[in-house]
């Protein structure tokens, strides 16, 4: 990822985010200058997972969205984006629907 997708991004510790290799993360640290943010992979549990708020591309997730990915992978690639062997964590055979419950 080369530009920032999200301008204005605004992210703090406990927010999900995800990092330049399409992980959602949840985020643990901001540093003082605010570009480098770090957090722990919602995937694998890996940590850091590091990335430059102005130069990787960084974008917001909601629970709903970090969720999908676990079980179905990113939306919205670019078409030119390739998972290598071993990268690719989703089975694109399971189509089940997720479903939520609203919590009063």
């Amino acid at each position: 990822m080369s530009n920032l997708r999200e301008p204005n991004l605004e992210i703090s510790p406990g927010d999900i985010y995800e990092d330049c290799s399409y992980h959602p993360v949840l985020c643990v640290w901001i540093d003082e200058d605010g570009d480098e943010i770090s957090g722990i992979s919602l995937i694998d549990g890996s940590s850091p997972r590091s990335c430059s708020l102005g130069h990787c591309g960084v974008r917001k997730l909601t629970v709903q969205q970090a969720v999908h990915w676990k079980f179905h992978g990113p939306d919205d690639l670019p078409p030119d984006v390739e998972f290598g062997p071993g990268k690719k964590w989703w089975n694109e055979n399971d189509l089940t629907p997720l479903q939520f419950r609203q919590i009063p």
